[in-house]
């Protein structure tokens, strides 16, 4: 048993045996012992959730409890005022805006409160940089794709991850859709989010807010993305694009896997593995470990074998990048020969290989 466990069992005890002693409302002593133990269980449980809120929520319920604390007091001052006569009625109004303006400030304060920053108020809290900024915003499509997961475990990703609530309702509609490849796709984010709330390198939030005015669930997003002024987490183009038509920052995930492929140059030498025929006359195509098309001229009769190729361009397009090349029968001699002299094998490859007469593409070239 911890501590902590130990300091709320004592502490329940503790009010339990004040009520039995002190019996409140002229109650039995058995019910003011009941009584004395309700109140320990109810504030432990509010210690226990506020202990999951931040810092900021916080301090802005704080904030605004005393907002609300004290436009109700003046809004008492002005009732005495006018109504001379203090009755029990007046009382309860008094009452009833006292709580109901303290309770609204808390609300507001705590739902606003992540918009606090914290480092600029310095003193005690000089050290509490962390801004809204740091707040990651993921979408379904991220969430689906799963790459996300793996990104957050090798720490690339710093801050809070936070997943809203219309994302979490629109992941179990996915899982529970009636066509079996959607129900997959919606298991497999819900599998995904599980994983990376497991991890504790980074935090992870869940974000009640949302807009009901808005019907789309990537407009809902970019609003959201407006109130805190952080960044979305995606791989969906054409949210990508919108977002930054809104003046939204995005981490596409698809961008930085194209950013993380190898540089290839033209005139350098690569090996590559012709899987199938290209488009083109004379064409084969290839695709590299991280599923780079390489588009390689004269490797048409060269299907199913690997072959050198020389790199002729390298086009990047918005779905990712692409190679062309041209094989060389020279080259490629020159290397099954080697491979053959090391291990001692009289034959040479490459003259049992069939191999296109060297003829220029128009895409190859290009």
């Amino acid at each position: 048993m911890d501590s902590l466990l130990i300091i709320r069992v004592f502490f329940i005890l503790l009010l339990a045996a004040s009520g039995w002693y002190l019996r409140p409302f002229e109650l039995a002593d058995k019910f003011a012992a009941v009584a004395g133990l309700v109140c320990g269980l109810a504030i432990v449980i509010f210690e226990i959730q506020v202990r999951k809120t931040t810092l900021k929520r916080l301090l802005g319920a704080a904030f605004g409890s005393l907002i609300g604390i004290g436009g109700a007091f003046l809004i008492s001052l002005v009732l005495d005022r006018a109504i001379p006569n203090h009755s029990a009625t007046l009382s309860f109004i008094e009452l009833l805006l006292l709580l109901w303006m303290a309770y609204v400030g808390l609300a507001v304060g705590a739902s606003k409160g992540e918009m606090l920053n914290l480092g600029a108020l310095g003193g005690l809290f000089g050290g509490e940089q962390t801004s809204s900024q740091s707040f990651k915003i993921l979408d379904t499509s991220v969430i689906i794709d799963g790459r996300i997961a793996d990104i957050v475990e090798t720490g690339f990703l710093d801050g809070t991850l936070v997943i809203p609530q219309f994302v979490l309702r629109e992941l179990q509609f996915v899982a529970d859709s009636a066509d079996s490849l959607k129900r997959n796709r919606g298991r497999r984010g819900l599998d995904i989010l599980q994983k990376i709330q497991k991890m504790t390198q980074l935090n992870v939030q869940i974000f009640e807010d949302d807009f009901p005015n808005v019907p789309e669930v990537d407009m809902k997003l970019i609003e959201l993305a407006k109130v805190y002024n952080c960044k979305i987490v995606t791989n969906d183009f054409n949210l990508n694009k919108v977002a930054q038509l809104h003046g939204v920052q995005v981490l596409n995930i698809n961008e930085l896997a194209n950013a993380l492929k190898p540089i290839v140059l033209p005139g350098e030498t690569m090996r590559v593995f012709i899987l199938k025929e290209g488009k083109e006359y004379n064409q084969g195509v290839a695709y590299l470990d991280d599923g780079t098309m390489v588009v390689v001229d004269n490797a048409k009769k060269l299907i199913s074998r690997t072959i050198d190729i020389a790199v002729t361009s390298v086009l990047q397009t918005t779905a990712g990048k692409m190679i062309f090349g041209r094989f060389d029968d020279r080259v490629h001699a020159v290397h099954d020969k080697s491979h053959s002299d090391r291990h001692g094998s009289p034959r040479d490859s490459a003259s049992s290989a069939t191999t296109a007469e060297p003829r220029g593409s128009g895409v190859g070239a290009g």
